[in-house]
């Protein structure tokens, strides 16, 4: 079986392109009359779409498992505190950085292109009529955001977490096991590792199912996609789409191959041809979390990336590290501001910096899921115009926010895979510290007559 990344690219890739083109070949059919639109939707409902949620299934099946017990484990290998804290604040503060650059991409090419202005009002109408229900559902689904989504962070019934995978929490309790592990005794820590490396093994196992099908799937995915949005919907809203696949390009073309070269000491084209499997997961699946079991097999056999790191950073990576998203928020919010603004009314610099360090926290707290930014772009949308402009007016966007969304995740990866890369130049001496199991078997030879 598979592995994410031996399953070859190029297979992931024709499966990627062909349900592209045969998704909008299908379309197309139905937007002028030559095929039904009944047998499309049946082909999606009843074929397509269950494949690619089995896949999509599948790898969140190892996820919490996964994280769980990649990043006890990890913290282990780290030594516990010191480590932990050094290298758990250098990380962070790689995530704010690169989130930072990102988010200014994104306002300083919204400004210069416009893209809210482009919008013709009849396309404007249309688009509001045809998507304003569902936007209406996704913001009733939003939480709030604020002082308790940091405060949520600590679990009051870590069970309840894991079963709502809630993975800032989970992440929060894997460092607290990770930490303890190493303070309690050796022969005692030593029997909780083994289970929870036994664990990581099961997990790599449903990896390794889920890729298995990865071709196929991606082709399902992509298919459902395209069947149902075509390329009409770029058309209306192009100069927006142009604006946010521009700064994704630039920050995944320029910035981070700039921090592959200098903070990782790694030739870029070499990075990104090993990287590249991966990065097409991230793409079909939308999902930062879901492409994580993927990520952490391509940063440690692919990328040299000792497990003690990309099982600490990875999954921290996934949940706070969305660089992508960041840059796609900050082009949103203002180009709803400059499509439902009244002339006479427009975002300061001082604004347009709120949006900026609002755009950095939410991408920063949000979940790595399909569509995850999309309720949190209402609330910004809404402080930022002093609700001028309603969250609702996110129905703009939603037709294309599929296709976007499959390449911000796309960023969001890379920039992961780029944290752990840097990580593990940073400390070249980390991997070589001993687990509690292994001070414990290294005791136990001590004392052992010759």
């Amino acid at each position: 079986m598979a592995a994410a990344h031996t399953v070859p690219y190029k297979h992931i890739l024709a499966g990627l392109i062909g349900g592209a083109a045969l998704g909008c070949g299908a379309n197309a059919l139905v937007e002028n009359g030559t095929l039904d639109h009944a047998v499309v939707a049946g082909a999606v409902k009843y074929v397509t779409k269950p494949v690619g949620d089995i896949f999509i299934n599948l790898l969140y099946m190892a996820i919490i498992p996964l994280v769980f017990a990649s990043l006890a484990v990890g913290v282990t290998r780290l030594g516990g505190g010191a480590n932990v804290g050094r290298i758990g604040l250098k990380t962070i503060t790689y995530f704010i950085v690169t989130t930072a650059c990102a988010a200014a991409i994104g306002l300083t090419l919204v400004n210069v292109i416009r893209p809210g202005e482009r919008v013709p009002p009849e396309q404007k109408e249309k688009l509001m009529a045809t998507f304003g229900s569902k936007a209406d559902e996704r913001l009733a689904k939003k939480g709030a955001f604020g002082v308790e989504t940091f405060v949520n962070i600590v679990p009051r019934y870590p069970l309840k977490a894991f079963v709502e995978s809630d993975m800032l929490a989970v992440i929060f309790s894997a460092l607290v096991v990770g930490i303890a592990l190493t303070r309690i005794e050796s022969q005692r820590a030593s029997l909780i590792i083994d289970l929870l490396e036994g664990v990581n093994q099961i997990a790599d196992f449903v990896l390794r199912l889920a890729m298995s099908i990865a071709p196929y799937a991606v082709f399902c995915l992509i298919f459902s996609t395209t069947a149902e949005l075509g390329y009409d919907i770029l058309v209306a809203l192009a100069a927006f789409v142009f604006t946010v696949l521009g700064g994704l390009a630039i920050h995944l073309c320029v910035v981070l191959p700039v921090l592959v070269k200098y903070l990782g000491g790694m030739s870029p084209l070499e990075f990104f041809k090993r990287a590249r499997g991966t990065m097409l997961t991230a793409f079909s699946t939308s999902s930062s979390s879901a492409t994580l079991p993927t990520a952490m097999k391509c940063a440690e056999e692919e990328l040299n990336v000792p497990p003690s790191v990309s099982r600490f950073v990875l999954p921290l990576s996934a949940s706070m590290n969305h660089n992508g998203t960041a840059l796609f928020e900050s082009v949103t919010v203002l180009f709803l501001a400059q499509a439902f603004l009244p002339p006479e009314i427009t975002l300061s610099l001082g604004d347009q910096l709120v949006v900026l360090l609002l755009c950095i926290l939410t991408a920063t707290g949000m979940a790595g899921v399909p569509g995850g930014s999309l309720p949190l772009i209402g609330m910004i949308i809404v402080t930022a115009t002093k609700g001028h402009v309603p969250a609702g007016a996110i129905a703009l966007v939603l037709g294309v926010d599929r296709i976007l969304d499959m390449c911000r995740t796309t960023v969001n990866v890379t920039a992961d895979l780029t944290t752990a890369v840097f990580v593990a130049r940073s400390e070249p001496a980390i991997d070589a510290l001993p687990t509690p199991a292994e001070k414990a078997a290294d005791a136990h030879s001590a004392k052992a007559p010759e």
